[in-house]
């Protein structure tokens, strides 16, 4: 029985953390990359025709995605942010504000007590449970 994908964004999606984000989530049984944002000099392109920066081919799932600007709203709800701190610390609440669930590794919400933090290797199971 083929198990339900949750359609999932990526901010940033045209930098090295974006592309191994992309590349990470080709082929995953849990989620689809539905949306890819990026800045002004990406936005409205093709993700296939912008340059990659893997030694491995663009995921054939992303390749023929257009590029968004990064607009709270028009990403799926769970959004994987791979955007530097100065840009977190401006989209990432403005995401949350419009209801994404945002995972990030930028440091500037780390210590807010109102952002949870997740530990993927303890928190797995919790979150396949609430994600159903």
């Amino acid at each position: 029985m083929a198990q339900q994908q949750f359609d999932v964004g990526i901010l940033g999606a045209t930098g090295m953390v974006g592309q191994h984000l992309v590349r990470r989530l080709a082929d995953h049984p849990w989620f689809r990359v539905a949306w890819l944002g990026a800045s002004g000099r990406s936005s409205g392109r093709r993700f296939g025709d912008l340059p990659w920066r893997l030694p491995s081919p663009v995921p054939a799932e992303a390749r023929d995605l257009v590029v968004e600007d990064p607009v709270p709203g028009r990403a799926p709800v769970l959004v994987f942010s791979a955007i530097d701190a100065d840009a977190a610390a401006r989209l990432e609440p403005a995401f949350a504000a419009a209801g994404h669930i945002l995972v990030s590794n930028a440091r500037p919400h780390r210590l807010d007590p109102d952002v949870p933090l997740l530990v993927p290797e303890i928190m797995a199971r919790n979150f396949l449970v609430h994600m159903s």
